[in-house]
């Protein structure tokens, strides 16, 4: 196994010396080189062959119930991480509320299958460590592409291997943890069912699929409230601010 990940990474290092073309070139992707083909490979071969069948198997003999009830148990055992980051964050509200949600939903929720704290008006808030290290001001660095994980950057990525620390796992054996992760998957795949077509029509699929995670991430960061960007000033503008 960890021969055959050295000799996939060679192979996507050596195809990723190509050059980009001037015009695809982005600031935010120092190394598209390299990602593009990763992006290739995830989607090409292990979402063509693997994931996407996977999904739509679960998605036919899964009812809609049960689906519902395997996001909330999943989402319960994320809930300490995000009141912890929420804590550092310096949003003791939020904090709050997910401490709040993980007890209702660990007991009267059945460990977390019902979600009977959004019932009493006690709302899902998202909150990881890569949004806490951009509260504290730290840049999203390199854009990355992993294999069989897909986009990423530099600071989310860090932050997900310090979640992986926070979330209450010692609880679960390694193949509850890998059956969890493996559920995520599936669900996350099913969720994208309906915007395949957005992504398969547009001009540059990679960039389409780069931008859609930039701007959520600003999303996130900002509690959906992301800054507008400003406005370039105009020649007029200009003259008046110099008089």
């Amino acid at each position: 196994m960890y021969k055959t990940a050295v000799l996939l990474f060679i192979w996507f290092a050596l195809v990723g010396c190509a050059q980009v073309p001037e015009e695809k070139q982005d600031e935010r992707d120092p190394l598209q080189a390299l990602n593009r083909p990763v992006y290739d490979f995830n989607m090409d071969v292990l979402d063509a062959y693997v994931l996407r069948p996977a999904a739509v198997g679960y998605s036919t003999i899964t009812p809609q119930p049960v689906r519902n009830g395997i996001v909330n148990f999943i989402e319960n055992l994320q809930t300490p991480v995000d009141g912890v980051n929420a804590a550092l964050q310096g949003k003791p509200s939020n904090a709050g509320v997910s401490v709040a949600r993980f007890l209702i939903n660990s007991t009267v929720g059945v460990l977390g299958v019902f979600d009977v704290a959004s019932e009493i008006g006690l709302e899902l808030e998202e909150e990881d460590f890569g949004q806490t290290l951009g509260v504290w001001g730290v840049g999203d660095g390199a854009y990355l592409m992993l294999p069989a994980m897909g986009p990423s950057t530099a600071r989310n990525f860090t932050g997900d291997i310090v979640d992986n620390f926070i979330v209450p796992q010692v609880a679960l054996t390694t193949p509850q943890s890998l059956l969890v992760f493996a559920l995520k998957a599936l669900e996350a795949r099913a969720s994208l069912f309906a915007q395949e077509s957005l992504l398969n029509e547009s001009l540059d699929p990679y960039i389409f699929m780069k931008d859609i995670y930039f701007q959520r991430q600003l999303f996130e960061l900002h509690d959906g409230n992301p800054p507008l960007e400003k406005e370039p000033e105009t020649y007029e503008e200009d003259f008046l601010e110099n008089l």
